[in-house]
């Protein structure tokens, strides 16, 4: 009878080690984020490095300078975007070249750098090679003045990133990748750095909800264009634009490297006007593009891009440019609640040992850029469109124009609404942004609003952004 129980002990060991490592756990319903340390620590953090930033009323006049850098992996290299890709996600074609594009902005005090790239994510990897390579290229710009984002094309470099998260949607991770791409990151801003030239800045915005859907829930969607013009007193200009619909008109049986519909419209600004153009992704969950009807995925995406370009140069014609504005910038890692991944039910989740096992992040990152009336404010998110659009209309109304953007610095999944947290679909399953992919519910909406609430006080002065001196000439 020993070995019965032998077998029953070792049984027990079994299960409880599963349960440890693996789960289900039960679900937690509150974070109760406000009492905890993370929160407060997330907020001096936020604080501290606002002060970095000298908020005037009197700036110096602008300058602005942009470069770009061709990132375009070999062929062969992983692709990122579809986790169902055949052979490794291994490229097979270029159908157009990636690119690397910053633009670096200074009031004469603060100087801040914005990258668009024709990337899926970014990965902490990433960001943590191109400041150490912009701090070896001798620019003062660190952690609190970059701000990142991405296309998040899913035809775009693979292989970036370690951790079998990674390997799920990009391939294999190859450390040739994040060199090249965080080389491409740190060139473009220092040929922006170098080319700063006393410059002029417009912005505005252009709505285009018949190029965007929510493709979770009959919902809203974040489907403004909005737009930064910049002149340099040299005559060269730069469009710098932002939308939030997926880059997904291809699908998974696309194995030729894209820029994808963000390609098409940079491409089509810049044939229009002979300027620079880069694009950064916004709001990007729930949201798919609305292309226009084409017979096939190539020429929707240029009949897209075409269609955005239309929407922007039109409104675009009548410009208020400013020559002095306040320029600002923090940048921070903030603590996340507990993490909660329930793939197979709304009442468990997985244990955090898996999680981390899996390669989910258990820290976030928030970046905020102020020039002038816009902030950005960058999140380590799939940013949701339902929430990107209500938040910019609530700052809209205290005079600042707000442009959330996506996958900054990490990744922590899907930013959701909290009220969706809990969606179940008629499988009995929850929904797959929100219930899969909200790895961090249930109140990250509720949090990162607190959080975006202190970082555009912080890079404002604690009211609403001011254009600091009369329109230019």
């Amino acid at each position: 009878m020993k070995w019965l129980k032998r077998i029953g002990v070792a049984l027990a060991v079994v299960v409880l080690l599963f349960l440890v490592v693996v789960g289900p756990w039960p679900v937690y319903k509150d974070s109760k984020f406000a009492q905890a340390s993370y929160y407060k620590e997330a907020l001096a953090s936020i604080d501290k490095n606002a002060a970095l930033s000298d908020i005037t009323e009197t700036p110096g006049t602008l300058r602005a300078g942009w470069g770009v850098r061709d990132m375009t992996p070999p062929i062969g290299t992983p692709m990122g975007g579809y986790g169902a890709r055949p052979d490794g996600k291994r490229s097979k074609g270029v159908r157009d070249r990636l690119h690397a594009k910053a633009i670096v902005l200074a009031d004469g005090k603060d100087t801040v750098a914005i990258i668009g790239s024709d990337m899926l994510i970014t990965t902490p990897n990433i960001a943590e090679l191109t400041w150490k390579k912009v701090k070896l290229a001798g620019l003062p710009l660190t952690e609190n003045n970059i701000l990142f984002t991405a296309s998040h094309t899913h035809c775009g470099p693979g292989g970036f990133g370690p951790g079998l998260a990674a390997k799920v949607s990009a391939g294999t991770y190859d450390p040739k990748v994040p060199e090249l791409i965080s080389t491409a990151y740190a060139e473009a801003i220092k040929e922006a750095y170098e080319s700063m030239k006393p410059a002029k800045i417009a912005w505005g915005g252009v709505d285009a909800p018949e190029l965007i859907r929510n493709r979770t829930r009959d919902a809203a969607v974040d489907s403004m264009i909005n737009y930064l013009v910049v002149d340099k007193e040299s005559g060269e200009r730069c469009y710098v634009m932002r939308f939030s619909a997926h880059p997904t008109n291809y699908g998974s049986d696309m194995m030729d490297f894209t820029a994808e519909y963000p390609g098409e419209f940079m491409k089509s600004v810049q044939e229009q006007t002979g300027a620079t153009a880069m694009y950064l992704g916004g709001s990007l969950g729930s949201s798919s593009p609305r292309a226009p009807e084409g017979p096939s995925p190539n020429e929707r995406i240029i009949l897209l891009g075409q269609a955005l370009a239309k929407k922007l140069l039109e409104n675009t014609q009548a410009l208020e440019f400013h020559d002095k504005v306040d320029v600002a910038s923090l940048g921070t890692p903030v603590g996340m609640p507990g993490m909660q991944i329930r793939p197979l039910s709304p009442k468990w989740r997985i244990s955090p040992v898996f999680a981390r096992f899996f390669g989910v992040p258990t820290e976030g990152w928030i970046q905020g850029v102020r020039i002038g009336d816009v902030v950005f404010v960058g999140y380590p998110y799939d940013f949701s469109g339902e929430v990107g659009k209500a938040w910019r209309e609530e700052y809209e109304a205290k005079g600042i124009h707000l442009w959330p953007t996506s996958f900054c610095v990490t990744y922590c999944g899907y930013l959701s609404p909290d009220r969706h947290y809990n969606t179940v679909e008629k499988n009995g399953q929850l929904d797959y942004e929100t219930g899969l992919m909200s790895w961090f519910g249930p109140n990250a909406e509720a949090y990162f609003k607190a959080l975006t609430d202190r970082v555009v006080a912080g890079v404002t002065g604690g009211g609403a952004a001011r254009v600091a001196a009369a329109p230019a000439n």
